[in-house]
């Protein structure tokens, strides 16, 4: 039989023996929380996104998805703000974003304002519209700039217009076309955008 000295020993090692496995087990965590934000940097949730791209009550879903997709593989952050013409879980949405939706960077607004009010004094908007004076190659073009695009439809709201007017943007094309698609509009803004900003080839 064990006599209680042997037994404290024992007690002992059993209580050392659990803090051991608690600092390993918090040390994997530490590792593991490390590597997840690597990963997201890497696989399109950025913590510093090179671009914002805003869709103000966008209506149609594979339009959504076809951006969605495009800022997954350009590292932009795509902001929703509603309300929207459709749901998020909608097969059709899910479709043109392929299996990439789950890896999205994507934030929901319920108003302008309150995207406005978040991103804070000094934050850069662009804002895309046919009724702009300003074509898209006068724009000049910063990491961490805000690409605004308006629902398909309607576009951007005049009065956000007017109180922005030296910030709207025009992309160029024929009279004959009343406008472009909407995923369109945003990769041609977004590559110019990226072009302007990649010259020294930090991102690609």
């Amino acid at each position: 039989m064990w006599n209680k000295t042997q037994k404290k020993k024992i007690n002992h090692g059993g209580t050392e023996g659990t803090l051991n496995q608690g600092r390993i087990a918090l040390a994997l965590l530490i590792f593991l929380c490390a590597l997840g934000v690597l990963c997201g940097q890497i696989f399109g949730q950025p913590m510093n996104p090179t671009l914002h791209v805003v869709l103000v009550e966008p209506e149609i879903p594979p339009n959504t998805g076809n951006v969605a997709r495009l800022c997954l593989a350009v590292g932009a952050r795509l902001h929703l703000v509603g309300p929207l013409g459709f749901s998020l879980d909608e097969k059709a949405l899910r479709r043109a974003g392929m299996d990439y939706w789950k890896e999205c960077d994507v934030r929901l607004w319920d108003s302008f304002e309150a995207l406005r009010a978040e991103a804070g004094e000094g934050t850069r908007f662009w804002f895309f519209t046919t009724k702009a004076k300003q074509g898209l190659w006068e724009g000049e073009f910063q990491k961490g700039d805000w690409l605004v695009f308006g629902r398909e439809s309607k576009g951007l709201p005049e009065s956000l217009l007017h109180a922005n007017a030296e910030s709207c943007l025009r992309i160029p094309m024929r009279t004959q076309a009343r406008s472009l698609n909407l995923a369109t509009s945003v990769g041609i803004g977004v590559f110019e955008a990226l072009r302007q900003i990649n010259k020294s080839g930090e991102f690609f």
